[in-house]
Formats: C-alpha cells, sequence, structure tokens
C-alpha cells in the first residue's frame, strides 16, 4: 500500500456494479467487490461524503477492431444498479456511454462544485472502466486512490496488470479496509 492520505473531500466512484454486467463477471469475485464496494458506501455516507453510482448504457461512437456490439440493445433491466448499493437521493448518478464516468458525463463539474479533490474508484471492469475513470480523474486533477481489492474484471491478466503497472502511476492503491481506517482516522 501506497495510500498515506484522504483528503477531507473525496468522492466515492463505483463503476459499472449494475445487473447487466453481473451476469458476465466471475461470481464469487463479484460478490466480494460488491460487499467491499457496501462497506466502503456506509462510511462515505455516514461521513457525509459524496457518493457517485455509474452505469453504463452504451458505448463510445468510434471505430474498432472488434466492430460494433453483437447486441444493438441492452435487454430490459440490463443498466439497472445493484439492490446492495441502496441509492439514497443525494448520491450522484452518472450514465455513461464509454469507458470512463468523465467523459460527456458533467461529472467533473459537479465533484468541482462540491469541492472535491480527491476520489476513490471501485467496481467493475478493473482495465477498463475503472482504468479509465481513473485515467480521467488524473487528467483532471484529482488526487486518485484505487481500492484494488474492491474491483474485478473478467480478464485475470489484464486486472493484475492494471493493479501493478497502471494504478500507481495514475494515484495511489490499498484495499478497501485500510481506505476505511484511513477515513475512519483523517476525515473530519
Amino acid at each position: 500500500m501506497s495510500l498515506t492520505v484522504i483528503d477531507n473531500n473525496t468522492a466515492l466512484i463505483v463503476v459499472d456494479l449494475q445487473k447487466g454486467i453481473a451476469a458476465y463477471a466471475p461470481a464469487a469475485a463479484f460478490a466480494e467487490v460488491v460487499a467491499k464496494t457496501r462497506a466502503l458506501l456506509d462510511v462515505f455516507r455516514r461521513r457525509g461524503l459524496p457518493v457517485v453510482l455509474v452505469n453504463v448504457t452504451g458505448r463510445a461512437p468510434g471505430r474498432t477492431e472488434m466492430g460494433p456490439p453483437a447486441q444493438a440493445a441492452f435487454p430490459e433491466g440490463w443498466s439497472d444498479l445493484l439492490p446492495e448499493l441502496d441509492v439514497q437521493s443525494e448520491d450522484i448518478l452518472v450514465t455513461k456511454r464509454s469507458w470512463g464516468a468523465f467523459a460527456a458525463t458533467g461529472l467533473e463539474e459537479r465533484l468541482k462544485a462540491r469541492g472535491v479533490t480527491q476520489v476513490v474508484v471501485t467496481g467493475v471492469a478493473t482495465s477498463v472502466g475503472c482504468e479509465a475513470t481513473a485515467r480521467q480523474a488524473y487528467e483532471l486533477g484529482f488526487h486518485v486512490t484505487l481500492a484494488i481489492d474492491a474491483m474485478t474484471d473478467r480478464d485475470a491478466q489484464a486486472h493484475d496488470y492494471s493493479i501493478r503497472h497502471v494504478f500507481p502511476r495514475l494515484g495511489e492503491t490499498g484495499t478497501s479496509g485500510e481506505i476505511l481506517a484511513l477515513i475512519e482516522r483523517s476525515v473530519r
């Protein structure tokens, strides 16, 4: 762990913990991510810190070698946030249509209007939504913290690569327990 401080105005960003994605994620790992994220949610809410719940409903319009998705429309309920997240009226809800939570969503402005200086990122997939969100947050000037035990990926090698080689360049990493301990000790 290189995490040493949590700013007093830190937001939790929960990436793509939604019904449609849950069906494709490794079940045991996904359940653990949800449980650890829920623990973070409870503390952030109790401390009055901003919570951002992100879902995805599409993809960026650019051309890729993999081509368009096989399915033109997602099934009903696909983008619904998991009930375990217990959405609250004060939560910031963001719907994205690309990998990262900041692209064309207004999230930067909403967080900066609240004086947020740091973000903690959790969710799925480590190498896609979480990494893209962390990259964007870092590029926008936020301090970035990655809760590495509160994220997972369908590709174990991609998950490991992001945690070992990418995340240390974008911010600080720590477990959800380490992050919770820092919040309890340092956030007023």
